[in-house]
């Protein structure tokens, strides 16, 4: 999950927990106002029908009863306009049917939905009735009950909660939007920052990454940039050792090259002609002897072979005597010659190849003769394509394109245990170049692309 969803979503998470504490101490409040204003209603009501009682005595001149009078009519407009809205009053005198009088339950807004209802009696239950009883003249005169009507004390509660919940789902809302805005603001350095590491990751090492105005970014960034001037610093390092040891391994093979011709090549030479000697010798007076020298004649015919075989591999003054060109058609003619398989292997070369430097003719032809010995030894070809070609002027560089029809597959190449591809690409890292590994129609394709503006 990307940061900045993470950080919404747990900002939205909060919010609503917020609101979701607002809510329940809204309905909280919202019923303990009900509940006062049940009992300011039972208390001005009972002051009410006292006042009415001691003002209808007067006038019935009857101050000095020692019993109860009936009270006139209580249930007037005059005693409605002190009662709660949502309220109802139920008073009777002893030996009377009690009469209920209640508020007007409209004017408290819509009837609430069922769900908040049973939610709101489930957690806070019924308001439970206030009962005052009516004490005149030191006699009873018979309870008050004052009591909220359900209904009604469940449309003011949704009226006031679901104003309030209104609002502070706008506000939840324009908060999540500026935070998220906010956020994502605060988060585009992470951008940079892992772009920067792409491109550390491709090899891209020379775009440092600026200034920010978070600190934190600020420290990640230095570290991203030291991360960068290290590896470039190693990899330069590390070229340079490769070079090196490129070149001192072209000076070995050179030098066993050299030590092979002389002295083991020198050597076969004068075995087989020894054993050429011995077999016209005894030809006649000991063919056994004729046909074992015979068979060491062969022998080092084979050896012989092998011996060119090595040499053309290791040897590089060919490069340097004939050049580049002519160094691969004679390696491709080697290829033909010792094909056991039938594989034909083809050159098509282009461009001004003589204008190369020694070193990039060199890392040229090993790559060369890295890949057809690859071909060769792990598929089955029929047909085995070089082509090498010198681009562009303004932008020089050479491209290297050796494709085959053996069947292979480029992950199988990718996983190789082996060395090869290996070298192939230190070699092309040295020059600045890189290395592809495609799948072809029939095989595989490698291709390798050498700038020249640094290397030649």
């Amino acid at each position: 999950m990307r940061l900045l969803t993470l950080l919404v979503l747990r900002l939205m998470m909060a919010v609503l927990l917020c609101l979701t504490v607002a809510i329940a101490c809204l309905v909280w409040e919202a019923h303990r106002s009900i509940e006062a204003d049940v009992s300011a209603t039972a208390t001005r009501v009972d002051q009410r029908l006292q006042a009415l009682y001691w003002q209808h005595l007067m006038w019935r001149n009857g101050i000095s009863r020692g019993s109860l009078m009936p009270l006139p009519d209580w249930d007037t407009i005059e005693t409605q306009s002190i009662i709660s809205p949502g309220i109802c009053v139920t008073f009777g005198l002893p030996g009377t049917e009690p009469r209920k009088l209640c508020s007007q339950v409209e004017a408290l807004g819509p009837p609430a939905p069922t769900w908040f209802s049973h939610i709101y009696l489930a957690i806070l239950g019924n308001f439970p009735p206030v009962i005052h009883p009516l004490s005149i003249h030191g006699e009873s005169a018979g309870p008050v009950k004052t009591a909220a009507d359900a209904e009604a004390a469940l449309r003011r509660a949704w009226r006031e909660i679901s104003t309030v919940v209104d609002v502070a789902i706008m506000l939840a809302g324009g908060i999540a939007i500026l935070a998220a805005l906010m956020i994502g603001h605060a988060l585009l350095p992470a951008r940079a920052i892992i772009g920067a590491l792409e491109n550390i990751e491709e090899g891209q090492l020379g775009q440092p990454l600026g200034k920010f105005k978070s600190t934190e970014f600020n420290h990640i960034a230095n570290a991203v940039n030291r991360l960068s001037a290290r590896l470039r610093q190693t990899n330069s390092e590390r070229l340079a050792l490769t070079a090196r040891l490129f070149q001192v391994q072209e000076e070995e093979r050179r030098s066993l090259a050299r030590d092979l011709h002389d002295e083991f090549g020198q050597a076969l030479t004068a075995t087989t002609a020894l054993a050429t000697v011995i077999e016209t010798s005894v030809m006649h007076d000991r063919p056994d002897i004729a046909r074992d020298a015979r068979a060491i004649v062969e022998t080092q015919q084979r050896m012989m072979g092998t011996l060119r075989t090595t040499l053309v591999r290791l040897r590089s003054q060919s490069i340097e005597e004939l050049g580049l060109e002519a160094s691969l058609r004679q390696l491709i003619t080697d290829f033909n010659a010792q094909s056991k398989d039938g594989i034909v292997f083809r050159l098509h070369m282009a461009g001004r190849l003589a204008e190369l430097q020694k070193r990039v003719a060199i890392d040229l032809y090993r790559i060369v003769q890295e890949c057809l010995t690859n071909a060769s030894k792990h598929g089955s070809p029929t047909e085995v394509s070089v082509r090498l070609e010198h681009r562009g002027t303004r932008d020089p560089h050479i491209v290297l394109t050796i494709e085959d029809d053996g069947g292979g597959n480029m992950d199988h190449v990718h996983v190789s245990d082996g060395h090869g591809i290996l070298g192939i690409r230190e070699r092309l890292a040295g020059l600045g170049g890189s290395l592809a590994i495609a799948n072809a129609p029939k095989g595989v394709r490698i291709l390798a692309h050498v700038p020249l503006d640094g290397a030649a």
